[in-house]
């Protein structure tokens, strides 16, 4: 019998105020249920975790488009690939309403400054997808027109790669963020400093 697992919340140590005034009989709710049944159905998780979470199904895009992947980015709004399943389909022209930067395309150097004030203007906790080969490398632009990576001037969180990605590529990049950021990763500008 020592072997048993622990079924009831005071077994696993945990110190409530129920369980700390014993003279206190059970609620109406508690009653009707039953109090093991309350707590087989009761999820206990940290406070940190839960906004993690919660985080994760409003993250609110800022669309930065400026070339052809732009076009794949628009599309991921639409039925077939339905971004609102991640509570993300109200794209946000105010970057003080957003919180994931996505840049769609290649950045030419008069672009820089715009999209660091913007980045810059955008509330934390904030996020950057570099979506497409030029966003991530300047592509096959190396001349000295197109900055060769938008990690150059901002934190970037994910690359998404190919030229242009597709929609499905898009979905996989915010995938991979969300579960970056469940797992307690925190964002790029925590991490480390913008390349040189």
């Amino acid at each position: 019998m020592a072997d048993e697992k622990p079924t009831r919340l005071r077994d696993y140590g945990l110190q409530s105020e129920r369980l700390l005034w014993p003279t206190k009989g059970p609620s109406r709710f508690e009653e009707e249920l039953g109090v093991e049944e309350i707590e087989r159905a009761l999820g206990i998780t940290t406070l940190e975790k839960a906004v993690r979470w919660a985080q994760t199904k409003s993250m609110w895009p800022d669309t930065f488009g400026l070339a052809c992947c732009a076009i794949e980015m628009m599309s991921i709004v639409s039925a077939r690939y339905d971004i609102a399943r991640f509570g993300m389909e109200a794209f946000r022209s105010s970057p003080r309403q957003a919180d994931l930067l996505i840049v769609s395309g290649r950045v030419a150097h008069k672009m820089a400054e715009p999209i660091r004030q913007i980045y810059d203007q955008m509330l934390e906790p904030k996020w950057v997808i570099a979506m497409g080969a030029c966003a991530s490398s300047g592509g096959m632009f190396n001349n000295y027109t197109i900055l060769q990576g938008v990690d150059r001037i901002i934190p970037v969180d994910i690359y998404v790669p190919f030229c242009p990605p597709r929609p499905e590529a898009l979905m996989e990049g915010i995938i991979r963020l969300h579960e970056a950021h469940l797992a307690g990763v925190p964002p790029a500008y925590e991490r480390n400093g913008v390349a040189t």
